[in-house]
């Protein structure tokens, strides 16, 4: 595959000669080569292999660009020939297209490659595996798995290869009815001993939902989040919150931090660590991003995410991608061990799972949303009971602020689980935190 786009990138870069010059050719390329999986009653319902690529063209005259996406076939000529066709096409077009006066491309050229091959298992492997494991119980899951590709090419020789194999496998089992324990596994390196631990631990907690669910008053309580809840958590901060264009037009949810001094616990170390996360170290303009960009440095804002626009019109350095959203975003873990967690929380609610989730006052940092799948109430270090669904509406800046308690020791990465057109390759790693007074209101 990347002695393919090598050679692609060869013969679509090369600048054309002409009466209108081209100042430079772009060229932005993804793949993937993926196995996915549907069990239901852990049975096979559905199994396909999806084999991808795809190729956007951008040709650049001064301040003015133009772009084309297409299907690619994986004939190298074939593939050529058409990418040909479609810069000629933008290079008519490009006279007709205004001035974008925040157009900002990388002067130095900087290569990079990384290929990680992983171990993945094919799909015979995953069937049996569940099989073998979760045989006895109402199994319902997806897995999604294989080798992913991104490139970036120009004119100038600059060349960006990444290659990552990758799987992530979600699973929920269902007690009865809409009672159910939701779980997952996703990592580079398939462990067969990991997989079964983990659907063990869920097919246990999932036969104690056949107790009644307790009913909780809305009110305030100690809480544990799973690092899934708290990924959740952190994923939508990331809707605006890390952004220098949303904090210079103070649309930012984290506007009072960098206003007006609020600071979270010390403990609150948050980066976007690209050098440790799955995605690439490129974006689509060339621009390669740093190993890591510190959002939160001990409880305190430190930088903010800069798309290359956004650094033409306040001329910042660029580091980051053009929606200025972290695609490797990692919380720092704690010193609580997870074997502690039950007994550190004492009474409270262990929350596995959270959806619907979305600002309720942007400003204020506050999110909304609701408990999902197996949450528990747990008196004395003992999970007792699960929990009635509940909405919650409370300020991250409070939680992480005077609520939070401890970050367990261990973080789980949790990758982009989305598939619509392609697998993504964005990640939030985060450890599990308990945290005081949080807001339970329905």
């Amino acid at each position: 595959m990347q002695a393919y786009f090598k050679q692609l990138a060869d013969l679509v870069c090369a600048l054309p000669g002409g009466a209108d010059p081209i100042d430079r050719i772009l060229l932005n390329f993804s793949a993937e080569q993926s196995d996915f999986i549907r069990f239901n009653h852990a049975q096979v319902r559905q199994a396909t292999q999806v084999d991808q690529r795809y190729a956007t063209v951008s040709v650049v005259a001064g301040l003015r660009r133009a772009d084309g996406s297409m299907s690619l076939s994986g004939a190298l000529q074939h593939d050529a020939q058409r990418l040909l066709a479609e810069r000629a096409t933008l290079i008519a077009q490009l006279p007709f297209i205004p001035e974008d006066p925040y157009l900002l491309l990388p002067d130095t050229v900087q290569n990079t490659e990384r290929t990680e091959e992983g171990n993945v298992p094919n799909a015979v492997s995953v069937i049996e595996a569940v099989a073998q494991h979760a045989g006895g119980v109402d199994f319902v899951g997806f897995y999604a798995g294989g080798g992913v590709q991104r490139a970036f090419a120009d004119s100038r020789g600059q060349r960006n290869w990444h290659s990552v194999r990758s799987f992530n496998f979600e699973w929920c089992i269902y007690q009865a009815a809409d009672k159910a324990v939701k779980a997952a596994y996703a990592d580079t390196d398939w462990q067969g001993d990991v997989l079964a631990a983990r659907i063990r631990d869920s097919a246990a907690r999932s036969a104690l939902l056949a107790q009644p669910a307790r009913v909780l008053p809305p009110g305030a309580y100690r809480v544990y989040f799973s690092p899934v809840a708290m990924a959740d958590l952190l994923g939508t901060l990331s809707w605006g919150g890390f952004g220098v264009k949303s904090v210079k037009t103070g649309v930012s949810s984290l506007i009072k931090m960098h206003r007006d001094g609020v600071r979270l616990n010390p403990a609150v170390d948050l980066l976007e660590a690209t050098a440790t996360g799955t995605a690439p170290r490129f974006q689509g303009d060339g621009f390669v991003k740093p190993d890591a960009v510190q959002l939160l440095r001990a409880g305190q804002v430190a930088d903010t995410l800069v798309s290359p626009r956004s650094a033409r019109e306040y001329g910042l350095p660029t580091n980051g991608s053009g929606s200025e959203s972290p695609e490797a975003l990692a919380l720092r873990p704690g010193d609580l061990p997870m074997a502690d967690v039950l007994q550190r929380l004492g009474t409270g609610v262990w929350i596995s799972n959270l959806h619907y989730l979305n600002y309720s006052d942007r400003q204020a940092c506050r999110i909304t949303g609701m408990t999902r799948f197996a949450c528990w109430w747990v008196e004395e270090g003992k999970l007792v009971a699960p929990i009635q669904v509940m909405r919650f509406d409370d300020s991250l800046l409070r939680m992480l602020g005077e609520g939070l308690v401890a970050l367990t020791d261990q973080a789980e990465l949790v990758p982009d689980a989305a598939t619509y057109g392609a697998r993504q390759l964005g990640s939030v790693t985060a450890p599990g935190a308990i945290v005081d007074g949080f807001c339970l209101t329905l």
